[in-house]
Order: C-alpha cells, then sequence, then structure tokens
C-alpha cells in the first residue's frame, strides 16, 4: 500500500468524519457520522494490516474514537458521580427501604426479646449454653473487657469489617429470599443469649450499657441492609410489568447501593464502639453519642432520602452504566 496515496484519497472523507464527531447532530447528520465511522474503521484495519502502525493511521484511530463517543455515550465526570451518589442515589435507595427497615428492626428486636426471656425463665436452659465458671467469668469479666482489652485501633478494625461484612452478606442474600431471615435470626439469638447469661448473675444493666453507645446506629445499618436485600429478593417474585432478570437487575443496581452508605455507618459505630465505649465518661455522654449518630442517619436517610426521591431519584445507576433499557407497557 502507498500510504500517502491512500491518505490522499481518502482525506476529504476523514476530515468529514472528524467535523460530524465534533458538531451538533441531527438525524440525517448522526446517520452520516456512522456510515463514515464504519468507512472509518474499514480504512484503519486496511492501514495497519498492510503498514503498521503510523501517523495517518494514529490520527484516523483518534478521530474514530472522538466519533464513537458522540453515538455510545461517555461515563460523568467522577467527582461529579460521586456527589450524585452521596446526595441523590444513596440516600433515594435509603428512603426507599425505610419502612421495611423499621419492620425488620421491630421483629428482629422482638424475637431476640422473647429468645432472651425464654431462657431466662428457666436456669437450666441458660446452664446449656456452658459451664457455670464460663458463663460467669464470662457475664463478670470477659463481656466488660471485651470492650478494653485490644489496642483501640485493632479492635475497631475488627469490628468494623465484620460488621461490615454481615450487611454486604444481607444484601447478597437477598436474592435466596431465605438467607436474610436466617442472618436475622442468629443475631437474634445472639443477643437473646447474651442478655440471658447476663441476667442469670445480676448483669443485665451492663448489656444494655455497653450496647447502646455504638449498637444503635450498628443494630439499624445491619437492618437497613437486611431490608434492601429483601427488596432484591421480592423483586424476581413480584416483578410489576417488567421480565424477572430485568427487574432484579434494576433492584440489584438500585439497592446495592446501600452497601456502601452502610458500610460508612458502621465505619462510624465502630469508630464509636472503639474508641467511645471504653472511655471512663458519664454513661448518658457516650449513649448521647450513639444516639446522635443514630439521628444524623435517620435525618439522611428520612429528610435528604425524601428529597432525591421527589426529585425522581430510585437509587438507580445512571443512563450510561445501567446499559439500554427495554421499554415495557405499564
Amino acid at each position: 500500500m502507498d500510504l500517502d496515496a491512500y491518505a490522499a484519497a481518502n482525506a476529504a472523507e476523514w476530515e468529514r468524519l472528524d467535523l460530524l464527531s465534533r458538531g451538533a447532530l441531527d438525524g440525517e447528520r448522526a446517520d452520516e457520522l456512522i456510515e463514515h465511522y464504519q468507512a472509518g474503521a474499514a480504512q484503519l484495519s486496511a492501514i495497519r494490516t498492510s503498514v503498521g502502525e503510523s501517523v495517518p493511521g494514529d490520527r484516523l484511530g483518534l478521530t474514530l474514537a472522538r466519533a464513537r463517543l458522540r453515538f455510545t455515550g461517555t461515563p460523568g465526570n467522577l467527582l461529579r458521580g460521586l456527589s450524585a451518589y452521596a446526595v441523590l442515589q444513596l440516600p433515594a435507595a435509603l428512603y426507599r427501604v425505610r419502612w421495611l427497615t423499621l419492620v425488620v428492626a421491630a421483629l428482629t428486636l422482638l424475637l431476640a426479646g422473647i429468645y432472651g426471656f425464654w431462657m431466662s425463665s428457666d436456669p437450666r436452659l441458660v446452664a446449656s449454653l456452658g459451664s457455670h465458671a464460663a458463663l460467669r467469668r464470662y457475664a463478670e469479666h470477659d463481656f466488660v473487657s471485651y470492650y478494653s482489652d485490644n489496642s483501640t485501633g485493632g479492635f475497631f478494625g475488627q469490628v468494623w469489617t465484620n460488621n461490615a461484612f454481615v450487611a454486604a452478606k444481607c444484601v447478597a442474600l437477598g436474592i435466596t429470599l431465605l438467607g436474610v431471615p436466617v442472618v436475622l435470626f442468629q443475631n437474634a439469638q445472639d443477643l437473646g443469649q447474651s442478655a440471658a447469661v447476663m441476667n442469670e448473675f445480676g448483669r443485665l444493666p451492663d448489656f444494655f450499657l455497653y450496647i447502646s453507645p455504638h449498637g444503635q446506629l450498628e443494630l439499624y445499618s445491619i437492618f437497613t441492609a437486611a431490608a434492601a436485600g429483601l427488596m432484591i429478593g421480592w423483586s424476581w417474585i413480584a416483578p410489576g410489568p417488567m421480565t424477572r432478570a430485568r427487574a432484579l437487575a434494576a433492584a440489584g443496581r438500585s439497592l446495592f447501593t446501600i452497601v456502601g452508605g452502610v458500610v460508612v455507618s458502621l465505619l462510624v459505630s465502630g469508630l464509636i464502639e472503639g474508641f467511645v465505649t471504653r472511655q471512663p465518661w458519664p454513661w448518658p455522654v457516650k449513649i448521647g453519642i450513639g444516639t446522635v449518630a443514630l439521628a444524623a442517619f435517620l435525618t439522611y436517610q428520612w429528610v435528604v432520602g425524601r428529597r432525591a426521591a421527589r426529585a425522581g431519584q430510585t437509587g438507580d445507576a445512571g443512563e450510561f452504566e445501567s446499559g439500554a433499557r427495554q421499554l415495557v407497557a405499564a
């Protein structure tokens, strides 16, 4: 191939492609852009097959890349995307699960209370959990020392990663429908057992005092993740006008958004558990810090989320990230 002659013969077509890729498009110009793009792609392939890398080929490649972005789109600015996520997508997704979160919280805490009361009503049930000496050591020493034995940073990291994993598991297992109730039952059972053991040795007040600073936000975050998981699972049971696959994909995109928010809220609760609970401060101060953290999360979910929902947000990804949509009858 005589590259100079080939480039001269097609120069007008490449210039037209470059012009179309930069200017405004109507229907006719869009069709022309695609036609020139297809021809240019074939010509670039011929150039690279015959002569390999070359200056005319590189210039044509850049022109084709610019033209391709005109009809395929491009993702938005990263910082703008993060801002949209924090102000619109995440609060809208949290707002969608607000009532189910309260239902999950009420049922889980009710189950934990019933389980703890049932075990406390019969000393033999508490005794089945371990030896009397081990249970006494747990109630009188281990439960409280758990918050102060390890280094502050290490303890915070352990708590945060464990809770974040539980929350992510709740969302991920939502598609199974059964996975979320199993996780919630296990957590309710653990709470009930701990409360029963502490009550058996007269330390029930310590149980509530030590879990209250961080537990308010921590538990509510887990309940929120569980609600998101249940809604994802329900989307393929009741898909509405969409196919089950599309309904599941839409619910997964919009509600898995919640994982990022819950990870942050669990980070805050982990900081409270690791740095606040162990402090020799008055209990009203420590519990108050946890209450303020929960109030901030609720304000973000209910107030900011309501504003985002009224703006038409659902928590779903943007048009570029979520791909093409198929129109369906309402």
